[in-house]
């Protein structure tokens, strides 16, 4: 490989900043030839992994309600949206003639349909923030220092 400096050749590493915990399997091997988790320096540990940390907010109660708040909202709101597009695309293609039809001056039945996919857009915008800032962000927020304060003093 050439470098600026001149040829030199590459030499690649398997391991990465990302391997200082190998993942499991991925630790030195035993005679036969089954992972074993790498030896720490050190005695016992006394605070929890950052990792065990992260696992049991995931597995809590109030992890599982904001998920559920956030798809309760976002799984229909996208399910309605793309069937609105859908229905535009599909009736754009299928019956140009009711979407030349006139409603107003030069505003015709498709112009109109195409600014109401920029308003029902923006709606949909300001509904999912204001459904975020109302039933979501302070038990999400919660969640956070709580981990925060958890992870503190936790090995990493």
């Amino acid at each position: 490989m050439e470098k600026e400096a001149g040829p030199v050749t590459a030499e690649a590493r398997p391991d990465g900043p990302w391997d200082e915990v190998p993942a499991p399997g991925r630790g030195e091997r035993d005679g036969a030839g089954v992972g074993v988790a790498p030896r720490t320096a050190g005695a016992e540990r006394t605070a929890p992994r950052a990792a065990e940390i992260y696992r049991d907010v995931h597995d809590s109660p109030a992890f599982r309600e904001v998920r559920r708040r956030y798809r309760r909202f976002v799984f229909p709101a996208a399910i309605a949206f793309l069937l609105w597009y859908l229905a535009y695309v599909v009736a754009a293609t299928t019956a140009p003639g009711l979407m030349a039809r006139p409603v107003a001056g030069a505003v015709n039945v498709a112009m109109a349909a195409g600014l109401g996919q920029f308003l029902t857009t923006f709606l949909l915008t300001w509904a999912y923030a204001r459904h975020a800032r109302l039933r979501r962000d302070r038990a999400a927020l919660e969640l956070r220092w709580d981990t925060q304060e958890m992870t503190r003093g936790a090995v990493r």
